[in-house]
């Protein structure tokens, strides 16, 4: 990731191609309500070429460019995570189920404790 996190100034061209990617998705949307009676089929190839020729405009930018190297590093960090085994998860799975049966019969005592002190005190039993 850049270390840097000042603003750097948006080109003109920049934003003349998010306005034409908006466009695109915009004519993606009104392309398929307009044309609903035609085939679904050729509706979403017209709307999946729509948003990939979007996505291409818009990775030409400043933003997207950072976007892509931040989905790049993304990538490269998730490879690094030690994923656990599936013992390990049936470990770790049985035990957060058993520590939440205990600490909900723990709160359900102590609300009856509770509940029964609240009607010693007020007199009222139910």
């Amino acid at each position: 990731m850049n270390a840097s996190t000042e603003e750097q100034p948006v080109s003109s061209f920049d934003t003349l191609k998010w306005g034409i990617v908006f466009l695109l998705l915009a004519a993606a949307v009104a392309g398929n309500y307009v044309y609903g009676e035609e085939s679904v089929l050729i509706r979403a190839v017209a709307v999946v070429v729509l948003v990939a020729i979007a996505g291409l405009i818009g990775l030409q930018t400043e933003k997207g460019r950072n976007a892509a190297i931040f989905a790049k590093e993304a990538r490269t960090e998730v490879r690094k995570v030690v994923w656990p085994t599936r013992q390990e998860a049936v470990q770790t799975t049985g035990i957060v189920l058993v520590v939440t049966l205990l600490m909900s019969l723990l709160l359900w005592g102590l609300d009856s404790v509770l509940f029964w002190l609240v009607g010693l005190v007020t007199g009222m039993q139910v």
